[in-house]
Formats: C-alpha cells, structure tokens, sequence
C-alpha cells in the first residue's frame, strides 16, 4: 500500500499546471484531496475527474494573499477530513520584467502570492501539525530561487524567500516531526508565462517552453515522491528541471 493512501493533501493553485497535476498523481494514490485556487468552474472540472476515477476531492475557492481566506481553508480541511497531513504550497505568480520598468502592482502581486500566500499557508496548518507530532509542508520554489536571470530580479528573490523560510521551518519543526520539502521546478509547460505584460518577453520565453519544457505531470511524481517516503525520512531539497536545461 502506497504510504500517500488516506493522506489528507491540501494543494493551493490546484485549478492547473503543477496544482493540477499533483492532484491527480496523489488522487491516483489514494490520498484525500483538498482543492484550493480561486478559479471555481477550474476546481468543480477537477473535482469531478478525480471522484470519477474513484479519489477523494473536495474543494474550496481561496484567494492565498488572503490570511483570513487560508484559515478558513485549513478549518475546512480539519471539518471534513479531521487532520491535515500534507500542505502543498503551489500558488504563484511569475510575471517577468526588468527592475526599472518599475511595475510595482505586479510586485507587489509576487510578494503577496509568493511569499505572503507561502507563510499564509505554513500558518493555517502549522498549529494542527504540532499537535498531532507530525505533519509534511511542501513549498513550490523554482530554479529561479537558485538562480537570477534577466527579468527575474524580483521573482527570484521571492523564490530565494521560499527556499528561506522553508529551511528556517525545517530547523524549527524538526523536533516536532514536522517534514519540509522545497521543489524547484526549472522549465515547465504551464500557465504561469500568462503573467507577463511585456509581449516580447513572453513570446520568447514561451517559445523556449515549448522546444524544452516539461509537463507539470514531472512535479507531481517529484512531490509524490517526498510524501511517499516513510515518516523518518524528509526529502527536504528537489531541482527538476529539463535535461536539455543548461541553467
């Protein structure tokens, strides 16, 4: 029996790319799902193929900059479920620009959903963990949290944040048997490229996703991966990335 059976998973920015795709991957396992993002008709979609290939899914539409909305997201996970015992932080954000284009709102948007949400998130379920004396928190990185690329200034510096707080939370919660997992993801096919506002921009990182990226399907198997392993062992680290990826 997989070690993910009868798992209760909360996955934020689940309604597509790597949220999706690790709700599918850890339904198939037999865990139960906690649906969050802010798209409804996008979590009802997911929902519905879960439960139809025989998973478990709720869902709850949640807005992650939102502390009062990801509190009542844990509660409703404890409600119908009982217990959480994986918090995987997938929301964000990646809307690319140089620096002295001066887009604050899209900063700002980045802090709020990279970093904010991520804490918001640690939050919401961190007291219930402590109690119980066990618990996994999985924050989504990117390799943009090892490495600054053109444009990236900013949205590496929120993934940098990620990697931070997220070893900062392993060294406090050890002690508690409290896992942490960070995953940076390098190219991956997903929406996340809708964000950015400078059409050239895009359309040559676009481009460059489509000759080399990977299917979030990749992250999913890598998150499975962690949750799977038994309770003593914490994968704390993971880059996936495209092999042809050279940075």
């Amino acid at each position: 029996m997989s070690n993910i059976q009868n798992k209760v998973v909360i996955i934020t920015g689940a309604s597509s790319g790597i949220g999706e795709a690790t709700a599918k991957e850890l339904a198939s396992k037999g865990a139960k799902l906690v649906l969050a993002a802010r798209r409804e008709e996008r979590l009802k979609k997911l929902q519905e193929v879960i439960q139809n290939s025989g998973g478990q899914a709720i869902f709850k539409v949640t807005d992650v900059a939102s502390h009062g909305q990801m509190e009542e997201l844990a509660e409703y996970a404890l409600k119908e479920f009982g217990k959480i015992d994986v918090m995987v932080n997938n929301a964000g954000v990646m809307p690319l620009s140089p620096v002295h284009q001066k887009k604050i709102n899209e900063w700002d948007t980045m802090i709020d959903v990279n970093i904010k949400g991520v804490l918001y998130g640690i939050a919401a379920v961190i007291p219930s963990m402590r109690e119980r004396k066990e618990g996994h928190i999985i924050n989504v990185s990117s390799i943009a949290g090892h490495l600054v690329f053109p444009a990236s200034a900013v949205y590496s510096g929120t993934k940098f944040a990620v990697r931070s707080i997220t070893e900062g939370l392993r060294i406090e919660e050890a002690s508690n048997n409290i896992r942490t997992t960070i995953i940076s993801p390098g190219t991956i096919t997903t929406e996340l490229l809708e964000a950015i506002s400078d059409p050239e921009l895009k359309s040559a990182i676009v481009e460059d996703c489509k000759s080399n990226g990977i299917e979030p399907a990749s992250i999913a198997r890598a998150i499975g991966f962690a949750i799977e392993q038994p309770s003593d062992v914490a994968i704390n680290e993971m880059i996936v990335r495209p092999t042809i990826q050279e940075l």
